[in-house]
């Protein structure tokens, strides 16, 4: 010991940490080994792949000193690196607008499950409007342009170890539907025990206990598991040139043809090999990511990786004005590129979990927007609203499931009968939370055309043909309930307790 911290006084600490980090990793490439040793064929080549991928992450985990980001460094992107919607739209669309569909494939993330709203299997298989689900949504607005153009622009659907067996079975109602559809997986990585930094999972299996021990690494994943599945050669070999990604849950993420038209046609002539949409910060969605300019580059600035002392800054409205709706157009050729060359350092998001039995956890994650700094001109394009309307909540199902929007060929619009463009504010209380819980409060949805606000609080029921216009809100009490009987129409009205209607 006396030699030891004789060595590490005499400037040998950072040699220490060199060992600990060369010792924990060498103790994880053993664990990883023996992982391997408990399965056979195919399934132990897929994870063979997985695990070099996460012994990279792994490794870069271990080098990490801090934050990734110097705060002072951080600069607002130069003013042509964000273009407004409207330029990009201004240039008209293309004489054929067939060559350019046939060059793009359409990428949705689809490993989520439904947890969050209290459904089980894949988020994609619940129905959001008129008995459609988000999948089914996707696919007739891929089959609308199909035909429109007569063009054959593929679907893709990147699941998770999760999500995979379920939508495989649902994949074959589509089969006579004009659009192909490929999947392939996301990777499966190790859960780590937060002290030791070892896996949690004694074998490969995913039954049992070692279910628990798994989990697929953030959608920034899809780079190295679109190219290792094959799929990313094959659909080069197809003529494809572009892929536009965008979460399955955005129910605003339809092909947009200006943008594909710039993507395809340069204007000045450079590659352009990745945009992101972005769109304005409201006060809900002071989270999302944001893009900077970093040393000379454009990067995408998430909340994780921000200072402590500085997140209030971040979260700030007039300082970074717009935010990432992850609806991304990116080049195929270029994510080839990128990863023979091994070229995509993504930040790592560190996200902390508590196994049912207690046990902490960490698992390493990686963002799909956060590869913006490795692409040629890369752009920003400031899109409307309406290009960013997710569902992660049954108060977002209510928006969505309303007369607000009408669809058509699988694309939601803004009813033109709404005379504001903003959507209104939506607060549903925990009795619905879940999807079925919330489906038998309301008898059927009500006229939300003229909603400005609307929080309901406690064991509430809505008739059938209920209209909310301005602010409404319902509290019931504890212990109480409130039936809001059918046609009735509130306006600007607070209900409480026991049903007294107050104007508001």
């Amino acid at each position: 010991i006396l030699c030891l911290s004789k060595g590490v006084a005499n400037g040998g600490m950072a040699q220490f940490q060199e060992m600990m980090r060369q010792q924990l990793e060498s103790s994880m490439h053993t664990e990883l080994e023996k992982l391997l040793d408990t399965a056979e064929g195919a399934e132990q080549e897929v994870s063979r792949k997985d695990f070099e991928g996460f012994k990279n992450l792994f490794h870069r985990f271990l080098q990490v000193k801090g934050p990734s980001i110097e705060w002072i460094k951080i600069q607002r992107p130069p003013e042509d690196s964000i273009q407004p919607y409207d330029k990009i739209a201004g240039r008209g669309l293309p004489n054929s607008v067939a060559d350019c569909l046939n060059k793009l494939v359409v990428v949705k993330l689809n490993g989520g499950l439904g947890t969050s709203m209290g459904c089980k299997g894949p988020k994609s298989l619940i129905s959001v409007r008129n008995e459609n689900t988000f999948l089914d949504l996707t696919v007739q607005q891929i089959e609308h342009l199909n035909k429109t153009y007569n063009t054959n622009v593929p679907l893709v659907l990147m699941n998770s170890f999760n999500t995979d067996e379920d939508t495989k079975k649902i994949l074959q109602k589509y089969t006579h539907h004009r659009v192909k559809i490929h999947t392939f997986n996301q990777s499966r990585y190790p859960r780590v025990d937060k002290e030791s930094l070892l896996p949690v999972s004694t074998d490969l299996s995913m039954s049992g206990q070692s279910a628990e021990g798994w989990y697929p690494p953030g959608h920034g994943d899809i780079y190295a598991s679109f190219y290792n599945s094959g799929l990313l050669d094959q659909l080069i070999a197809q003529g494809k040139e572009y892929i536009f990604v965008s979460n399955i849950d955005n129910l605003g993420a339809t092909v947009d043809l200006h943008i594909l038209h710039h993507l395809v046609n340069q204007p000045n002539g450079k590659r352009c090999e990745f945009i992101m949409e972005v769109t304005d910060k409201t006060r809900a969605d002071v989270k999302g990511g944001t893009l900077i300019q970093y040393e000379g580059k454009l990067r995408l600035l998430e909340i994780a990786q921000v200072p402590k002392a500085h997140v209030d800054e971040f979260k700030s409205v007039s300082k970074f004005k717009i935010f990432n709706t992850n609806n991304l157009w990116i080049s195929l050729a270029a994510i080839k590129r990128l990863r023979e060359q091994q070229a995509m350092d993504l930040e790592i998001i560190v996200n902390p979990k508590t196994l049912d039995g207690g046990q902490n956890v960490v698992q390493l994650e990686t963002a799909v927007g956060a590869a913006i700094k490795c692409f040629d001109n890369a752009l920003g394009i400031n899109v409307p609203r309406s290009r960013f309307l997710p569902v992660k909540t049954t108060s977002d199902l209510l928006l969505v499931m309303s007369n607000l929007y009408s669809l058509d060929a699988g694309s939601l619009t803004m009813s033109p009968k709404r005379e504001f463009p903003s959507t209104p504010h939506v607060k549903l209380g925990s009795s619905f939370t879940k999807v079925q819980e919330y489906l038998t409060r309301f008898e059927s949805i009500p006229d939300m055309l003229e909603l400005d606000h609307l929080t309901v609080s406690g064991d509430v029921t809505l008739g059938k043909n209920v209209s909310l216009k301005g602010t409404v809100i319902i509290i019931a009490n504890h212990g109480d309930r409130i039936d809001i009987p059918a046609g009735s129409m509130l306006e600007n009205k607070i209900v409480s307790g026991n049903l007294r209607i107050m104007d508001h």
